[in-house]
């Protein structure tokens, strides 16, 4: 499931339509990934590092993680994931990264800056910060690089492909949210 979402991933970023909404290609991937794994979380629960190996944790979370049509599914996974790294099942920042990746589909700050989006300005940026002053330290607690380094790196991975016009993306983005339950 992981090779395929790369692959599809990509084939969308070489075409340059990654970063310009979110391709039906993608979003089908995603949702079939999804269901796979819920039918595997409602069978064993989390798949953490004692049942499927640290590959197979990072697996879980990576389809998890790119699972955004499924904002239920996200939400209902953020404990069960808290809960298997209490357990040393996953890997702290794995949480991190659904915590924010939850908050920038529901528009609210994220902790960790792990989620960027196009600014106004045509730059890939961190979404909204709770708080700015702190984020590199919470970074630091889960593993993270800071902001300032992912930032760069998130950056150079985007070049080309800003959308044309970022009101109307933004609009978009809030339209497909309130479709699939994020709003």
């Amino acid at each position: 499931m992981v090779e395929e979402d790369a692959r599809i991933r990509a084939e969308l970023r070489a075409t340059g339509e990654l970063f310009l909404g979110y391709a039906p290609r993608m979003d089908e991937v995603h949702n079939r990934n999804a269901q796979a794994l819920e039918t595997i979380i409602k069978q064993f629960g989390w798949p953490g590092n004692s049942v499927v190996g640290e590959e197979g944790a990072r697996a879980a979370w990576f389809i998890l993680q790119h699972a955004i049509g499924q904002p239920d599914l996200q939400r209902r996974c953020l404990p069960l994931l808290m809960a298997a790294i209490a357990h040393q099942e996953a890997d702290p920042a794995a949480a991190a990264y659904l915590e924010d990746r939850i908050c920038f589909f529901e528009r609210r700050p994220q902790r960790y800056g792990t989620q960027f989006d196009w600014d106004e300005h045509g730059q890939m940026s961190p979404w909204t910060i709770e708080d700015s002053e702190r984020v590199d330290e919470y970074r630091q607690m889960v593993g993270l690089s800071s902001l300032a380094e992912r930032t760069e790196q998130v950056r150079q991975e985007a070049t080309g492909a800003v959308p044309p016009d970022y009101r109307k993306r933004q609009e978009e983005m809030r339209m497909w949210a309130r479709a699939v339950g994020w709003l």
